[in-house]
């Protein structure tokens, strides 16, 4: 034990040496040393490998298992192959440089992920800092720019086409999709969607779960992955959806005998989020719909509710935002006809 701080918590000291003999030596010279006021120099060699070990295992329980697993996924990946053996306190500017540079350039990931591995490395350095306060560690972190880029939302004609085509021949999956237009539902939420929390008497869904393909960290298990349905993305994603009128005319043909099944199965059989992917990919297909995926369906959503006229804090609570800024910043996007309408609005003012 080196000291403590004014809470009471104990900073320990650690020695190492080539044998055990080596190592009890330099504990017991530091002992000493302790014991008579001397300053102790010694050479810190613990690597940040040991580091993330002890970051992740402190705090395993306040995290979802999605996100346990994904942090696990950015350590193992991308952060202990490349900084594992550096000391924590020789991470530099320089160092963290090359390392962005190597995730761009060899990983050929995209500026959100590398910012997000990056927070996960600065978490870590902290985590460090509160254990080594007596050894230096790099604070400031430059995170690489995200290049904005518009989202993709069908235009009117664009989702006619796909409404026409999903309401031709439709079946559990193809009812799925159109549920998801007509609600904004993110694709998990869909996947985990149970009929039980439909209400046909009220005219609503409730969206209370979602589900998701992780890592599986189970070392007696011999896949490599595994489905889970867990509490949804955030707190304010427990949300209950009113429906439209189509929407409630396509849950009462569609609606199944049992309460507990799936939407998109109708039976207690779950379709997960890759195979939904599929399936919407060869629908899109059918379509003609080129550059889209089952997230512009949540964006065109969205677009649709702001065209007639839907206040926003609404629409954020329809789609389980925490606050109104994300909703505009995200989802809402205005078309050429909205712009040269609301242009055309300056000639009342005679501009």
């Amino acid at each position: 034990m080196k000291s403590r701080d004014p809470s009471g918590k104990i900073y320990y000291g650690f020695c190492y040496g080539k044998t055990y003999r080596e190592a009890k030596e330099k504990a017991e010279q530091s002992k000493v040393s302790i014991v008579s006021g001397i300053p102790i120099t010694q050479n810190e060699k613990i690597t940040l490998s040991f580091y993330c070990a002890q970051w992740i295992s402190a705090n395993r329980r306040r995290w979802k298992e999605s996100t346990y697993a994904r942090y696990c996924t950015i350590l193992e990946r991308y952060i202990q192959p490349q900084l594992g053996n550096y000391l924590p306190q020789n991470i530099t500017l320089s160092v963290l440089g090359s390392f962005s540079e190597t995730l761009y350039t060899e990983f050929h990931l995209s500026p959100k992920t590398i910012r997000d591995i990056l927070a996960t490395l600065h978490s870590i350095l902290k985590f460090f800092s509160c254990e080594k306060p007596e050894l230096p560690s790099c604070t400031e972190f430059i995170y690489p720019k995200e290049q904005k880029k518009e989202a993709r939302v069908l235009t009117i004609e664009e989702e006619n086409r796909l409404i026409h085509y999903l309401l031709s021949d439709i079946d559990t999956c193809k009812f799925g999709v159109l549920l998801a237009l007509l609600t904004g539902i993110r694709i998990g939420e869909l996947c985990a969607l149970k009929w039980e929390n439909v209400s046909l008497a009220e005219h609503t869904v409730r969206i209370v779960a979602t589900m998701q393909r992780i890592k599986n960290e189970s070392a007696d298990e011999s896949c490599k992955t595994k489905i889970i349905v867990g509490s949804p993305k955030s707190d304010h994603s427990s949300r209950v959806i009113p429906l439209s009128e189509l929407a409630c005319k396509l849950c009462n043909k569609m609606l199944p005998r049992e309460s507990n099944a799936y939407i998109l199965t109708g039976t207690s059989a779950y379709m997960e989020p890759r195979i939904l992917q599929y399936r919407f990919e060869k629908y899109c297909a059918a379509c003609a719909l080129d550059g889209v995926h089952f997230h512009t369906l949540r964006h065109t959503f969205a677009t649709r509710c702001v065209e007639a006229g839907f206040d926003v804090k609404s629409l954020s609570e329809i789609l389980g935002h925490a606050t109104a800024t994300i909703t505009l910043e995200r989802y809402v996007h205005s078309t050429m006809e909205q712009k040269v309408n609301n242009m055309k609005k300056l000639a009342v003012i005679g501009l």
